[in-house]
């Protein structure tokens, strides 16, 4: 037991110091990610994460195909596209009575490739 904690008391620094230069250089640069959160929340969600990389597989969705694809009512997946579209990773439009989802931008598209790469190396 005692082996454990020293372990794990290993990965803190023994002594307490900074350098000043680097704390007030990355500091001020950390509001660049206020309420990036927001877009990992929404992409934390299992089905709403398989909703987006499907759009990815596709220019665009209906509502119905998504459901399908998920085997899901068409409620479940509408609330889905509306939580993404209402975070700013998807967009809608309407063709008659059928709604067609997609992606926002190429970035969304860019973010869920890396993403996939990442996991596929570390299961290596």
């Amino acid at each position: 037991m005692s082996e454990k904690i020293i372990k794990e008391v290993k990965d803190i620094c023994e002594i307490t110091c900074y350098d000043e230069e680097v704390v007030e250089r990355v500091k001020p640069r950390l509001e660049e990610v206020n309420n990036l959160e927001l877009i990992f929340k929404a992409l934390s969600d299992a089905t709403r994460l398989k909703i987006i990389y499907a759009l990815t597989l596709e220019d665009e969705l209906c509502v119905c195909d998504v459901a399908n694809i998920l085997g899901t009512t068409t409620a479940t997946a509408s609330h889905h596209l509306r939580y993404l579209r209402n975070m700013g990773l998807a967009k809608y439009r309407k063709d008659g009575k059928l709604v067609f989802y997609s992606i926002i931008d190429e970035h969304v598209q860019q973010l869920i490739s890396i993403a996939i790469k990442h996991s596929k190396k570390t299961k290596q």
